[in-house]
């Protein structure tokens, strides 16, 4: 009997530690945020319609949300492409004219017809009017250059040959309208972690005054990979705001005793 407890405590550890070893697939993939890096701006990549573009041609005064996927993926990059489509729709803000979305394959076999067909089937699930030029591009490339583009970003994938596809994470790229990437977006499936990646990318040109209110009360946790409550920030506006209702108070009680005191001269 002790040998068997001696065995088994001998197991747990092990146990444990197979648990959180990360399986080879996996090894190596995932999202590094690389907060305030550059666009590059000069890669150039084939549209929808087979067009080459440069990516500075994205750089217009709107902030960016950028997708990196493959269209073939039998999972994980539709999963992002659906919540990121619900969560541009759950924004309130106009595909095109206030933001724009780009998305782009990591996998050389995609070609011009799979993206144009992706591109419309994700926008007829948007099912709202996409204003402007270029409101969401499909975007297919060289792999070195979509390699300089991922590594840009911290994106890391690689190619899986056991079950011929890519692993990969899962997460979006908010850049400002200069081309500064501003946040990364994890999993894709709140609208108001996008509305908020939004506003804050674009430093107070989107949005309403509100907005801003929420911005205050939130703040994005790298740990938490999203916006969370920000409750000392909440304490000190909840102060700030008892401060000026006394003082709004103290202001019309004096004015009302200087009335009586006219009264009565």
């Amino acid at each position: 009997m002790r040998k068997l407890a001696a065995t088994l405590l001998l197991l747990v550890p092990l146990a444990a530690r197979a648990d959180t070893t990360l399986p080879r697939e996996l090894e190596g993939i995932g999202i590094e945020d690389k907060h305030g890096a550059r666009l590059p701006t000069e890669l150039t990549f084939r549209d929808q319609t087979g067009a080459p573009v440069q990516l500075g041609a994205y750089l217009d005064g709107k902030p960016i949300v950028l997708i990196l996927a493959y269209y073939e993926c039998p999972m994980l990059c539709s999963y992002v492409l659906n919540g990121v489509t619900q969560a541009a729709k759950g924004t309130g803000f106009p595909l095109g004219d206030r933001f724009r979305m780009l998305t782009v394959s990591f996998d050389p076999r995609d070609t011009v017809e799979i993206a144009a067909a992706k591109r419309a089937t994700y926008l007829e699930s948007y099912g709202q009017p996409a204003t402007g030029a270029r409101p969401w591009d499909f975007l297919i490339g060289d792999p070195a250059s979509v390699k300089k583009l991922a590594d840009t970003v911290g994106f890391h994938y690689r190619w899986d040959e056991s079950t011929k596809q890519f692993a990969h994470a899962a997460g979006i790229f908010v850049f400002t309208p200069d081309g500064r990437l501003s946040r990364v977006l994890y999993g894709i499936d709140r609208a108001r972690d996008l509305r908020l990646a939004l506003v804050e990318a674009a430093a107070g040109k989107l949005g309403s005054a509100w907005d801003q209110l929420l911005l205050f009360c939130y703040h994005y946790d790298p740990s938490g990979r999203g916006y969370t409550v920000a409750v000392l920030r909440i304490m000190k506006l909840g102060g700030g705001l008892t401060v000026l209702v006394l003082a709004l108070w103290l202001a019309r009680m004096w004015r009302r005793e200087r009335h009586a005191e006219h009264a009565t001269a």
